[in-house]
């Protein structure tokens, strides 16, 4: 089957939404939405992931992919067969769907798992430069994440999902993941209890210590709850967009590389062989010494702090 890649078609509507709130901003009072730096900080970085994209797919995903289907689904008898002893999944409307569950599935262990593991935060910290949010910081996207992906997404093509319908189902959590990157749309009621939405976005683009890691779903929010990191835009907190330790840069190439060269510099710093795996693989902010805390440990003192003291301002720690 030849399945057109959707993406072919989104960069002319990513770009047209983009400037169709920048222009919104700027003629109702929120000038301050876009920074004219920002702007094209996250400009150069989404070019660029657009250059290398097809590289890589055509290199790594593509490849991957096909290299995969084909060893798991050989065809007997002119038939595609699962290993497994099942035909292939094929091209019906349902497969589709499936897919797309599958799909999303993935992203979210995929997408916490960037956030939970230091050398893969390193390169999805991109995204979260910037202590803006708006549909130009959608397209801030580092450009080693496309390298290691595809690798999340193997076990669907292995279990019999043409490589067509995966790739399609990625454009589609791609096209939904970019829309959600507004501050313009409000609480959608009953939509809220299934879809990940725009408000439950703006939670994990922030930096305050209770929602730091939470809501990592593509377009559906049923995995953060089950497996509990979902959490809900409080209207009466203040939030703040952005990361804890920002590169404090326009510069591409050092938004790209900076929690690199940090990872590095405490690698050299310890002698224990196990000290260094954990600043490579454990999670962010983990410290030998304590000197700086991770995620869970910040939300359990915050949590602690609250309930012993609930109108005493939190002094985070890191």
């Amino acid at each position: 089957m030849d399945l057109t890649n959707p993406l072919i078609y989104g960069v002319p509507c990513f770009i047209a939404l983009i400037l169709l709130e920048l222009t919104y901003s700027h003629t109702h009072g929120d000038e301050d939405l876009y920074v004219w730096k920002d702007l094209m900080a996250s400009g150069a970085m989404g070019i660029g992931s657009a250059i290398l994209g097809p590289l890589i797919k055509l290199t790594v995903l593509i490849v991957v992919f096909n290299f995969t289907y084909e060893l798991f689904n050989p065809l007997v008898d002119g038939v595609r067969t699962n290993i497994m002893g099942y035909e292939s999944f094929g091209y019906a409307w349902y497969v589709f769907v499936l897919c797309q569950l599958a799909d999303d599935f993935t992203y979210y262990w995929f997408h916490r798992a960037n956030h939970e593991i230091r050398v893969l935060w390193a390169a999805h910290i991109v995204h979260h430069s910037s202590d803006h949010f708006n549909l130009g910081t959608a397209i801030r996207n580092g450009w080693f994440t496309l390298l290691y992906k595809p690798f999340f997404y193997m076990w669907m093509p292995a279990v019999g999902f043409p490589v067509e319908v995966v790739i399609f189902a990625l454009a589609i959590e791609s096209f939904w993941q970019f829309q959600l990157h507004s501050k313009y749309v409000p609480k959608m009621g009953w939509v809220e209890k299934i879809f990940n939405t725009h408000t439950m976005h703006q939670v994990h683009h922030s930096q305050n210590v209770e929602y730091l890691d939470k809501n990592h779903g593509g377009f559906l929010n049923i995995f953060d709850k089950i497996f509990g990191t979902w959490k809900e835009l409080d209207d009466d907190v203040d939030v703040k967009f952005g990361v804890i330790h920002a590169p404090q840069s326009y510069n591409p190439l050092v938004i790209l590389t900076h929690e690199f060269k940090d990872i590095w510099a405490d690698v050299k710093k310890v002698d224990k062989l196990s000290h260094k795996l954990m600043y490579i693989f454990g999670p962010p902010g983990w410290s030998h010494d304590g000197s700086t805390m991770t995620v869970k440990q910040q939300q359990r003192l915050f949590n602690k702090q609250k309930a012993e003291n609930p109108e005493m301002a939190f002094s985070r720690p890191n």
